[in-house]
């Protein structure tokens, strides 16, 4: 009896605020699911099909695969590799953890790639224009007056970051940018799986390449770049991060990606340093690999457009 009154006490039923459509066919196709990581703030769930589902607290917030719940629980003192998973209409169960679904919100994890293209060149004079003092580390005091200090920023941010193989990274922007499916297959298959992290460098170096496609080119071009590209990548890393590399085929991005592209359609400089300093603080150099990706690839499409503009 004492042991089924502590059992009780510690059994928790939590309200969860938002999730992406990926999480309704993850629950909904998932047989066999397990465990795959155990953090504070988030739990990583993985189907047979190698399919994520991640479980966060509201200061991690959406994602292409997140359910976000309304509790700031520690999921590290509920919940191990071994707990046991059910699913059922309307909840999901982890162990002592009940987590319900039917009050959430569904989140769309898509940006408006269509307004985004429409304002590429917008977005490039902001990202040359953008003072960086604020949020690296070292620096510039100034902002960017031509290509060469936009460049300087790709180089700062690779240097800080983990991106095992510069020729390789050169190569899949470059070809990003032309369309040539081919050579970013190639690059694309040389970067996959490289570094070290449960989502290595080369991956969120490609992962911030492709979403600069997505604004870069029209859609119709983007999408077969991202799909075939990331479809490759996928089976050539972790199941995170082929998760994430999944999504962003798909065109989709998480919430801070999402802001980072709200300011810079804005043009609000103050919104973009700040939107950048948080997307540098994810993982150890998780943000500045993707980044680095993200801005050098608009590097390269400034190049072969020959549209270096001038703050």
């Amino acid at each position: 009896m004492i042991n089924s009154i502590q059992n009780y006490t510690l059994m928790q039923s939590i309200n969860s605020l938002s999730f992406a459509p990926a999480v309704n066919d993850w629950l909904a196709n998932s047989r066999h699911p397990r465990i795959l990581h155990v953090f504070d703030h988030a739990c990583n769930l993985i189907n047979e099909r190698r399919e994520v589902l991640s479980i966060v607290t509201p200061q991690i917030g959406n994602g292409p695969f997140n359910l976000v719940i309304e509790s700031d629980v520690l999921f590290s003192e509920y919940i191990n590799v071994e707990t046991s998973i059910s699913i059922s209409d309307n909840q999901l169960t982890l162990g002592d953890l009940t987590l319900l679904t039917t009050d959430a919100k569904l989140w769309n994890p898509c940006p408006d790639w269509e307004v985004l293209h429409a304002k590429r060149d917008d977005i490039l004079n902001q990202l040359i224009s953008l003072p960086i003092s604020n949020y690296l580390k070292r620096g510039f005091d100034t902002p960017f007056d031509d290509h060469s200090g936009l460049l300087n920023h790709q180089h700062f941010l690779i240097a800080q970051s983990q991106i095992p193989n510069l020729r390789f990274s050169n190569s899949l922007i470059s070809a990003l940018t032309i369309a040539d499916l081919p050579s970013a297959l190639t690059a694309a298959q040389k970067l996959a799986g490289l570094g070290q992290g449960l989502t290595p460098a080369g991956d969120d170096f490609i992962l911030g390449a492709i979403l600069a496609t997505w604004i870069i080119h029209p859609i119709e071009v983007a999408r077969v770049l991202a799909k075939e590209i990331t479809n490759t990548a996928a089976p050539l890393t972790t199941s995170l991060s082929a998760a994430y590399l999944k999504s962003a085929g798909r065109g989709e991005a998480g919430i801070l990606w999402h802001n980072f592209f709200n300011a810079l359609s804005a043009g609000d400089s103050s919104a973009i340093q700040l939107q950048i300093s948080k997307l540098l603080s994810i993982g150890e150099t998780s943000g500045a690999d993707a980044l680095a990706g993200f801005i050098g690839t608009f590097i390269s499409y400034a190049e072969s457009e020959d549209k270096l503009c001038h703050s």
